[in-house]
């Protein structure tokens, strides 16, 4: 959870970040928690410690009274929640194994695209361009996007419901999630085993960017020096080999932290120059049967980092989009027309559109494991 400081409570909240309060605001000490009610706005009020901050209901019902170690101080900082079911000490230990891990898939990403070049590409074994053909064909493509059932698709093949697939498909069924991204990253792994494994993570502070921030637009990223240049096949593969452990690790941070009101899926996008991550984000306000929230993101090099807003609340229906570019902000705004009659002819009410200048704030998302602070 993302926790505010109440309006009460800002200097009381802002020395305790800060790690100069005399309640025990230091890295390792636990204080007691209990939830005491729900402010105006609809975010839960917390008492942890001497301190009142409001956060977003979680993902799962807090007890009465609990307690939260200090994992974090300073301007940001970070409290676990102690006392958790079996299943979510699970969960916990799960993501404490993959957050130093994980990592987007842009790198990923440009280490496959370079071993695609076929100069490198033919010096590769032939199980390995199999796994690496398997990966790419899991990948979207533009123009499936550009369709509901092409989308739809898209989200099922993500990898973030592949466990659910098999769990659901028939024992003879040998195609059930054939073209799935995480079945396709794990085949991989077990190809590339025996490479360098990634290094081990230090102490420092790791952002689970996943967990704690809205869709946020990620670039396409190059390869290092020592990579671009090279037409060896064999300098590739241990870099390939961390890139895919860490992506791999960053979906199954998505898998743990999904609950059915709310989930993240990051979709590889292939276009004939490259690769790019379209990444969704669904909220769904469990209080309120008809009322859902869509984020998106998207670095395209033609037109720039995009997030994007929609809000479903029964028919109507609000769109908010923001654009690192003016130029690009321009291009939205003239196909605002067209979108309003597509919104129209689905008997949709349009309550508002908008494009700003600029990115949007990284938003906040539901933990029910972590308690994250801001100031």
């Amino acid at each position: 959870m993302i926790i505010q400081p109440t309006s009460v409570a800002a200097l009381t909240w802002i020395g305790a970040a800060a790690g100069a309060s005399s309640e025990g605001w230091r890295i390792g000490a636990v204080l007691s928690a209990r939830p005491i009610g729900i402010s105006e706005e609809g975010l839960m009020v917390l008492q942890v410690g001497a301190v009142t901050v409001e956060a977003e209901a979680p993902g799962t019902k807090l007890p009465p009274q609990f307690q939260v170690r200090v994992l974090s101080v300073g301007a940001q900082p970070q409290l676990e929640i102690l006392g958790a079911s079996p299943l979510e000490s699970t969960i916990t230990q799960a993501l404490r194994s993959r957050l130093p891990q994980q990592n987007g898939y842009a790198p990923m990403l440009a280490t496959v695209g370079a071993l695609s070049q076929w100069s490198v590409a033919k010096q590769l074994p032939p199980y390995v361009r199999s796994a690496l053909a398997l990966l790419e064909h899991s990948m979207s493509t533009p123009q499936e996007l550009a369709t509901p059932e092409g989308l739809r698709q898209a989200i099922n093949r993500s990898g973030l419901f592949l466990e659910a697939q098999l769990a659901q498909a028939p024992a003879s069924d040998a195609t059930t999630a054939h073209d799935d991204m995480k079945s396709a990253m794990l085949r991989l792994v077990a190809i590339l085993k025996g490479q360098p494994a990634p290094t081990e993570s230090s102490d420092a502070e790791v952002d689970p960017p996943l967990l704690y921030r809205g869709a946020v637009p990620q670039g396409r990223w190059p390869l290092p020096p020592d990579l671009a240049n090279s037409t060896e096949a064999t300098d590739f593969l241990p870099r390939l080999n961390t890139d895919v452990l860490a992506a791999l690790a960053r979906l199954e941070v998505a898998q743990l932290q999904a609950t059915p009101a709310h989930w993240t899926v990051e979709v590889p996008v292939q276009d004939e120059d490259g690769a790019d991550v379209l990444q969704l984000l669904l909220k769904h306000q469990e209080e309120a049967e008809q009322d859902w929230t869509m984020g998106f993101s998207l670095d395209l090099p033609a037109l720039g980092p995009i997030s994007g807003e929609l809000h479903l609340r029964g028919l109507r229906l609000s769109v908010r989009l923001w654009a690192q570019q003016r130029e690009t902000v321009d291009l939205l705004e003239n196909q605002f027309e067209t979108l309003r009659a597509r919104v129209d002819a689905t008997g949709l009410f349009l309550d508002q559109l908008s494009c700003q200048h600029g990115l949007p704030q990284a938003g906040s998302s539901v933990s029910a494991v972590f308690l994250k602070a801001t100031v």
